[in-house]
């Protein structure tokens, strides 16, 4: 059976003006028939984790959550997915400030404007409000980066800043934080506590 994972390949090649066969083929190999469309690694690695946490299997359902490098590449990727190109059922995940990009590109789809789920500010800053500044410090403990969220807090260019926002910008300080954070706030998630558009968006598939 294919891989979501070389599918994810085809599609970014594709994207990038290559060809639309294997894309195409890998689609109806999985069985595809909805995609989410996702602006990175972290939103993937969150959701990922989500589902898995409520004993679900995205692939195995036909879901295939895409990570598009951006929400500038929305529309393009939304064209390919859906109609004219693969057909499916395209949702997505998105920070606020991108929402204009999304809704506009789901729309020429003919996406309901529901299917646009959107993170005040972002994904990060819905987790830490969820699991709350001393919930993400412990996490932060545990994972051994404790010392450097100390040291970043002391940096004059941070002072000042409210303590939710220090963890967001502390996040994305070190290459591939954002990922394995993005993983780890949603697996320490009470299940009553999930952000609002992550919660909704998994529903919804």
């Amino acid at each position: 059976m294919a891989d979501v994972r070389e599918f994810r390949d085809a599609l970014t090649a594709w994207a990038k003006g290559g060809p639309d066969g294997p894309a195409r083929d890998l689609a109806e190999s999985l069985g595809a028939r909805t995609a989410v469309l996702l602006e990175g690694l972290s939103d993937l690695a969150a959701v990922e984790a989500l589902a898995a946490g409520r004993g679900r299997d995205l692939a195995a359902e036909g879901v295939v959550a895409v990570p598009m490098g951006g929400a500038m590449s929305v529309g393009r990727y939304a064209r390919l997915l859906g109609r004219p190109g693969l057909g499916l059922r395209v949702t997505g995940l998105c920070d606020e400030r991108e929402q204009g990009f999304y809704e506009r590109g789901l729309t020429r789809v003919q996406a309901p404007p529901e299917d646009v789920h959107v993170c005040a500010a972002d994904l990060e800053d819905e987790l830490i409000r969820a699991l709350g500044t001393a919930g993400v410090e412990e996490i932060l403990h545990a994972e051994g980066d404790f010392r450097a969220w100390r040291t970043f807090q002391r940096q004059p260019a941070q002072r000042g800043r409210e303590l939710g926002q220090l963890l967001r910008r502390f996040l994305g300080t070190k290459k591939g934080r954002k990922i394995r954070y993005g993983r780890l706030l949603v697996e320490a998630l009470p299940p009553d506590r999930t952000p609002p558009p992550l919660d909704g968006l998994l529903a919804g598939l």
